[in-house]
């Protein structure tokens, strides 16, 4: 069986994206002595003046000429820490081809560097995210962001599925159906199968409203319809343990116990309704070793789980401990989707 074949777009050129990959290869700690490829997207001239900045400040970084470049040349000029419509369009074009490498079979995995959404709307390309162009490309419609993070303290795994993403706080109970759950929660148990080899998992489902609506005081979507949905999907999963809808102020206690307690153990999944109340207790918890990665695609898709800094970009400055994890995890994926595979 061949070595996992990686391919990392650059991301935003005015951002940090070539500085933490070329920080977290060289520093080898993502593949944990695994064989693997590694494929880079973008401009060449780019990676190879990040790679001699970083030489300057005497930090370790791999040298961009040790992989094969697929060299996507700038459309003008770009400057560290100015997002434009040039570095839009380079990244949007870096993620294209990353992505129809990957659909001809050449590559298993894309490890994405950050965007930023900002610039891809100043080029033209009005997508929510890099998940959305994903899922489109590949033909696929139920697509979701799972956050996955290891404790460094227990080895504990923390795995949050959003139900929605990036839409504004107040369409959210419009945007939640039954339907939509149903989505959300079929992804995430086929992806804790097909991915983290797990069977039987253990599920907590959050609840929208302050105490989960206090039997209907404090807001009627848990009383309406999740209460009904859930014991409706504990019949069509019997293979899961699903809990819920648990109050949301309560549901990170022990995930929060589980990261750094040892001994402790918290659920194989969460399923947070809104993207602030899955997010903020992963960015709080894990926030350098946070991994984003795209389920419901026909081949594996992780990212750092932070943006561009573009408020650091071009000093030197940025951690690529998050796209060391990124690396890590897509590996894992690779491995054990091969496992799984008929």
């Amino acid at each position: 069986m061949t070595a996992p074949r990686l391919i990392i777009p650059m991301g935003d050129p005015a951002g940090i994206g070539a500085e933490v990959t070329l920080k977290a290869l060289g520093q080898g700690t993502p593949f944990q002595g695994q064989p693997c490829s590694i494929t880079l997207v973008g401009d060449r001239q780019l990676w190879q003046d990040t790679h001699q900045q970083l030489l300057n400040q005497g930090q370790i970084a791999a040298d961009p000429g040790n992989f094969p470049i697929l060299h996507q040349p700038l459309p003008s000029p770009i400057h560290p820490g100015h997002p434009s419509a040039a570095s839009g369009a380079a990244s949007f074009a870096a993620l294209a081809v990353a992505i129809d490498e990957t659909l001809q079979g050449k590559a298993d995995a894309i490890v994405t560097a950050p965007i930023a959404k900002s610039a891809w709307k100043m080029a033209g390309h009005l997508y929510p995210g890099q998940t959305e162009v994903l899922g489109q490309r590949a033909g696929v419609e139920n697509v979701g962001m799972l956050f996955v993070a290891r404790s460094p303290h227990t080895g504990w795994q923390l795995r949050t599925l959003l139900a929605t993403t990036h839409i504004p706080l107040a369409q959210v109970p419009q945007t939640l159906t039954p339907a939509l759950m149903t989505q959300k929660l079929d992804l995430l148990l086929q992806c804790l199968h097909q991915d983290f080899g797990l069977r039987h998992p253990r599920l907590a489902i959050a609840g929208l409203n302050p105490h989960s609506g206090e039997e209907g005081q404090l807001g009627r979507e848990e009383q309406d319809w999740l209460r009904p949905w859930l014991g409706q999907m504990a019949q069509r999963h019997p293979q899961a343990h699903l809990e819920g809808p648990v109050p949301p102020d309560t549901l990170w206690v022990q995930p929060g116990r589980a990261w750094w307690e040892p001994g402790q153990e918290g659920h194989d999944g969460y399923l947070a309704l809104y993207h602030d109340q899955g997010l903020i207790p992963v960015k709080l918890l894990a926030f350098d070793r946070a991994v984003n990665t795209s389920i419901g695609l026909p081949f594996v898709r992780t990212s750092p789980d932070h943006g561009t800094a573009f408020d650091i970009a071009g000093q030197g400055k940025a951690s690529p401990s998050s796209m060391e994890a990124a690396i890590a995890l897509a590996l894992d994926l690779v491995h054990q989707r091969r496992s799984t595979s008929p």
